[in-house]
């Protein structure tokens, strides 16, 4: 199917044409027809899919542009998404000449009002700034047609169920509704649908979550190794783009400055950014001025960047539904990408739930080694001496050195200058900037072991070193620890196992003593549970 084959109008239709796309995504090929005839929808793909132009071809095309009443409303969790989504909204209805708005926090509110008042058909925008704008009777909802909740699980999940219902308690009730996200767990699919009626479900099937285009790899490391772990492999894959996500802002801020001191082109975003700070730090990572992106989920949500080849997750999500708008952010495009998650030996458990959620397994991988990192880093600097004798206008520069290069080549051996060369391009692991970065609190204890299918094997690929792959097995679920014993072979899907074992010897030895109350913190089985209530 093509998009001329949808019946949009023709000022519509052109910009689409002129945007370069001829085939809908399969979300877009199911979702615009049924949006198109009115129906409420609820709308479930991946990140990076296509779900702004899959909402928003259908509802710039009933746009009214005769009338200057805002006709349709777009409610998004992040001031990022709100402003992409603003973006590629009025690209679509350019020629038609549809204006759309976009409000958010972190900006001045008073000019966004006189952006409002000079005129709107379409307002995207997230739930506080929108509330305070209908607070100050600034925005006026009466003549909505169309609402559409953008990444729906993520704006329920963060808390804003209560200012989405008074929003919408604006909107006519005669109105179409649709609604987007990249999952959608059963409580939120259901809270969604008390918003809609009759509506269609267009759902992508659970296997397709996770991109097949993006390799998916977890490394099992202490807490107080898993920067050095992350820099070592960056140094030997060498990611041509890449996003790094923290858990907090404050891990944002300290990964930022530590692979600063390590010699990486990195920024980080979170949500104590001012918004001109925020903004330029994507536009200097989607113009390639920095490599390295760190990004708490919140902040990264929506980001809409091609090129990204890797994503390494500092800290594991509490939330598996985060892991998949993490992941989306590399593979798009039909190109290919790694995510690669760090986890610490007592969130095990998080993998096994995330794997449940994708029903893809994570590969084991093992951690790079501090020499490994030297020699590729090596590598890196002579090519680059290659490039640059290579390049004439940089050798016309030499000419200007022509005496000093004569009087050292006259006191040193060729050998010895090219050593003084390397010694100050590549730095010598031995010299690294040390680099702490604070523990947070741990995610709440999850025993090990389930995952999807039940049993691991394991094994695995290893890291992509460039030139090969399958050079390093990892081991399933207790990281790499070298050869494995033949009776070893299930990993980490053995340690749900030894910890049974261990509960039953316990309990044996409380078979003597006088039975307790059990507390609190105990199941009936007389599991404890760890870090209780932490989040």
């Amino acid at each position: 199917m093509k998009f001329t084959e949808f019946n949009l109008s023709e000022d519509i239709l052109s910009t689409v044409v002129t945007a370069g796309f001829e085939t809908p995504s399969p979300i877009q090929e199911l979702t615009i027809p049924l949006a198109l005839e009115g129906k409420d929808v609820i709308g479930q793909a991946q990140t990076g899919t296509g779900k702004t132009a899959a909402f928003g071809l259908p509802t710039l095309n009933k746009i009214d542009t005769n009338n200057n009443r805002i006709q349709a409303l777009v409610i998004a969790p992040t001031r990022e998404l709100a402003v992409q989504s603003q973006e590629e909204l009025f690209r679509f209805g350019r020629d038609k000449g549809v204006k759309v708005r976009s409000v958010y926090g972190g900006s001045s509110i008073d000019k966004q009002i006189k952006a409002l008042r000079s005129g709107a058909h379409v307002v995207v925008g997230t739930p506080g700034r929108l509330l305070d704008l209908i607070k100050r009777k600034a925005l006026r909802l009466d003549h909505v047609e169309t609402l559409i909740l953008d990444e729906a699980d993520e704006m329920l999940n963060m808390g804003f169920l209560e200012d989405i219902e008074a929003i919408i308690s604006r909107v006519p009730e005669e109105r179409q509704t649709l609604l987007f996200s990249a999952t959608m767990p059963e409580p939120i699919k259901q809270i969604g649908i008390k918003f809609m009626k009759d509506s269609e479900h267009v759902k992508i099937k659970a296997t397709e979550l996770t991109n097949v285009n993006v390799e998916q790899f977890f490394i099992r490391v202490k807490e107080g190794e898993k920067f050095d772990t992350m820099t070592r492999l960056m140094d030997v894959d060498q990611p041509e783009l890449s996003i790094v996500f923290g858990r907090t802002k404050r891990r944002v801020d300290e990964l930022t400055r530590g692979l600063k001191l390590r010699g990486f082109r990195a920024e980080g975003i979170h949500g104590d950014l001012d918004q001109g700070k925020r903004l330029r730090v994507i536009r200097d990572f989607k113009n390639d001025h920095i490599d390295i992106l760190v990004a708490t989920d919140v902040a990264a949500r929506g980001l809409d960047i091609s090129g990204v080849t890797h994503v390494y997750n500092y800290d594991i999500p509490q939330d598996p539904e985060s892991y998949v708008h993490r992941i989306g952010r590399t593979g798009r495009a039909g190109k290919s990408g790694q995510s690669i998650t760090f986890v610490s030996p007592n969130e095990m458990g998080y993998l096994g739930i995330i794997e449940n959620l994708t029903k893809k397994r994570m590969t084991g991988m093992k951690p790079a080694t501090a020499n490994e990192a030297f020699e590729a880093k090596k590598k890196v600097a002579l090519k680059k001496i290659e490039r640059d004798f290579a390049d004439s206008e940089l050798r016309a520069r030499f000419d200007k050195f022509k005496a000093d290069a004569v009087k050292l080549a006259a006191e040193f051996t060729p050998e010895e200058l090219a050593l003084y060369v390397l010694n100050l391009t590549v730095q010598d692991p031995e010299d690294m900037p040390k680099v702490e970065i604070a523990n947070e609190k741990p995610l709440p204890f999850k025993p090990a072991g389930g995952g999807f299918g039940g049993k691991g094997k394991g094994g695995g690929r290893g890291r992509n070193d460039r030139n090969r792959r399958n050079d390093r097995d990892g081991d399933r679920r207790g990281g790499y620890r070298g050869d494995r014993r033949r009776d070893d072979r299930e990993g980490g899907r053995r340690e749900g196992k030894r910890h049974d074992d261990k509960f039953k010897r316990d309990n044996r030895r409380q078979d003597n003593k006088k039975p307790h109350k059990n507390t609190s913190s105990e199941k009936k089985t007389g599991f404890v549970i760890r870090n209780k209530g932490e989040r």
